[in-house]
């Protein structure tokens, strides 16, 4: 009877609820990023068709990583009210279903890429998922208050994928790119667990506020976001071909960010969690989209 009622949803549900599987927001975020090291690497903006066919199979590897990642969590995802009306934890999707799906679409992911693009993208990309699933979701996510911090290192390998579509080798930038993403993604899942703590409780999960505190989060999201400001000035000193416009971008996004998050250390701060992990997003883009503006100026 599952089955049938599943069977029977309205088409536009069912296709909504496959959207939601692939968490579409976080795919575009990514998305930029590969794109912006698939510039660096040329130096200007890359054809239409090697765009659309490297930016298409990312896209699918990270789909197919949420989708398994929701398969497998759907229990804690039952816990917790920022998840709790997904696909699965709702009813509206069969386990079978989710995890089909995943594996579809990274499959599809590895063929467009290698056939359209190269091996060594395919083989990128492929590397993130396996992290992503294996290291992140399946060995690290319960276990250890690390576990964004070392399997965040998934997130990181967009720009390893842009620059090997481009190149089809890797060099120091790419590696760079990798670091800058694996450095902010600590204080950008940690504002989210500051202001979702209850929910992290609720499911047993270990993040860093749960088992820590706040004030030892929050020591620890200052000292990533001052890491992060001579990481990415670094890139200028790379083959990245990025100016001295790029070095006053990157450093002022940076200042703000590192003032943003260490303003939640004061005995009475004026910002909350939620705006610094929204700000964390900007930030983000701010400094690829810099990456860009500098390479093409110069």
């Amino acid at each position: 009877m599952e089955h049938l009622a599943l069977a029977t949803r309205p088409k536009s549900i069912r296709l909504k609820d496959y959207v939601t599987l692939t968490k579409p927001r976080i795919i575009s975020l990514l998305a930029i990023t590969a794109f912006c090291a698939m510039v660096v690497a040329q130096g200007r903006i890359p054809s239409m068709a090697l765009t659309v066919n490297t930016l298409s199979g990312l896209a699918l590897s990270i789909g197919g990583a949420h989708a398994i990642n929701m398969w497998y969590d759907r229990d804690i995802d039952r816990l917790m009210e920022r998840t709790r009306h997904r696909p699965l934890p709702s009813g509206r999707m069969a386990p079978s279903e989710v995890l089909s799906f995943g594996i579809f679409l990274q499959s599809a992911s590895f063929v467009w890429l290698a056939s359209r693009v190269n091996l060594l993208a395919a083989e990128t990309s492929f590397a993130g998922f396996l992290f992503y699933v294996l290291i992140y979701t399946v060995w690290l996510k319960r276990r250890s208050p690390q576990n964004i911090v070392i399997g965040g290192a998934a997130g990181s390998f967009p720009p390893l994928v842009g620059w090997a579509a481009a190149t089809n080798h890797l060099g120091w930038t790419p590696w760079l790119m990798f670091l800058v993403i694996f450095l902010w993604t600590p204080p950008h899942f940690w504002a989210l667990a500051l202001y979702k703590r209850q929910d992290y409780q609720r499911a047993n999960i270990p993040m860093m506020p749960v088992v820590k505190g706040s004030r030892t989060t929050i020591r620890q999201m200052v000292l990533y976001a001052t890491l992060l400001i001579p990481c990415t000035l670094a890139l200028h000193w790379t083959d990245a071909r990025l100016g001295w416009l790029y070095i006053v971008l990157a450093l002022l996004l940076g200042v703000i960010f590192w003032m943003l998050t260490a303003a939640l250390s004061l005995p009475h701060p004026r910002i909350t969690p939620e705006r610094v992990f929204f700000a964390s997003l900007l930030y983000m883009a701010g400094i690829f989209t810099a990456v860009v503006v500098a390479t093409l100026a110069g």
